[in-house]
């Protein structure tokens, strides 16, 4: 029986964490970008005419959203200016642009967390318009433009990364050579520039985390990377011995809960949590399972009473926090005293931040959110 007790408590662990993972979406997913560094024009020039390799300046502006952990879009706007070399005609020219492009969030794709927390890649490309204009010529040259590059990042905290971006832009339609002394009359994609900067990822939001640095897990069936993240954790929480042993068996059987002296103390060593969404006091959908543990010993035990234990992790202000670990408390004793249980049975303790659980790791502070019952 104890075998049994165990398991289920084991498999209602394994949920939560899979839940916290899955319900991760609470992510951010707005940056703004900016950038500067070095361009250089390939194509088309006029004879005598010549930049520097590479020359300055470009500067890039843009605004970026994550459909998820992997892909999104982007509008961004670029300036080059492009002026002779020493040993060059002089001339002064300038180009502007917009474009829409796809990003790809190569870090996540190849699985860059299996070795780094800490570098990032992007991969980018689109389509936009631009506009050439040259002491050279009267007028303005538009053209129409592709843009393709990628973009290597170093996160510095959860709101800012440093980037490096490597692009290449193709003209179309440009009627005159980039120094601006000749039409070239070709209209197909002639132009070609090079653009190489470094600048600056601000992550926007609410949450912790931005989607270019969020790893999440659509592997169902992989119990055994679940079996290995949940003891990652329980090694981070200082409240939770070490020594419990767990036994795991390949036939769950139900467990009969009337064996109330084991299910009260697997209630008091805290295997039935319930967990909750960075700054929310709703329980996420899949840690209900272990209230409804809890209700059904409460209805077989009258006599019993409870201590519901409301946490939060420690992002965010002292004061903030025992607010919010309150709130979570009396959301599930609402659950508690809708379910028939006398709200006099039923007490609630708001503990604020959980300082057992280490601050910088984010998967322990998933854990951190959560509400934890005493019978008593």
């Amino acid at each position: 029986m104890k075998k049994v007790v165990m398991t289920l408590a084991f498999a209602l662990a394994l949920t939560g964490a899979h839940a916290q993972t899955e319900s991760n979406s609470g992510f951010n997913k707005w940056s703004i970008e900016f950038a500067g560094g070095l361009t250089k024009p390939q194509r088309p020039f006029s004879s005598g005419y010549a930049t520097d390799t590479p020359s300055p300046w470009v500067g890039d502006f843009g605004v970026r959203y994550m459909l998820n952990n992997k892909f999104g879009l982007k509008a961004d706007f670029g300036y080059n200016s492009f002026k002779g070399k020493k040993n060059s005609i002089d001339f002064d020219s300038k180009y502007y642009r917009v474009d829409v492009q796809a990003v790809a969030n190569l870090g996540r794709i190849m699985n860059f967390e299996t070795w780094t927390n800490t570098f990032g890649l992007l991969g980018h490309a689109g389509f936009g318009v631009g506009q050439l204009e040259s002491d050279n010529f009267r007028g303005k040259d538009k053209v129409g433009n592709f843009i393709a590059g990628v973009t290597g990042q170093i996160r510095l905290s959860n709101r800012v990364a440093l980037t490096g971006d490597l692009s290449t832009i193709v003209n179309a339609g440009q009627d005159h050579t980039f120094d601006g002394a000749s039409a070239t009359g070709n209209r197909g994609f002639s132009g070609v520039l090079f653009n190489g900067t470094i600048g600056l990822n601000v992550y926007l939001g609410k949450n912790i985390k931005h989607a270019d640095w969020m790893v999440t897990s659509s592997d169902n069936s992989n119990v055994g990377a679940l079996e290995n993240k949940i003891a990652e954790l329980e090694s981070q929480i200082k409240k939770n011995p070490a020594s419990k042993e767990v036994v795991v068996e390949k036939q769950v059987s139900t467990p009969q809960l009337n064996e109330n002296d084991l299910i009260k103390k697997m209630i008091n060593d805290k295997y039935y949590s319930v967990y909750f969404d960075f700054n929310k006091s709703t329980p996420i959908q899949h840690s209900t399972a272990a209230i409804d543990v809890v209700l059904t010993y409460l209805r077989n035990n009258p006599s019993a009473s409870l201590d519901l234990i409301g946490y939060a992790d420690q992002v965010g202000k002292a004061g903030y926090n025992e607010k919010l670990s309150n709130a979570r408390a009396a959301n599930v004793k609402t659950i508690f005293e809708k379910a028939g249980i006398a709200s006099s049975r039923l007490n609630i303790v708001a503990n604020g931040a959980d300082t057992s659980i280490q601050k910088d790791s984010d998967e322990a502070r998933r854990l951190a959110r959560r509400v934890v019952f005493i019978v008593k």
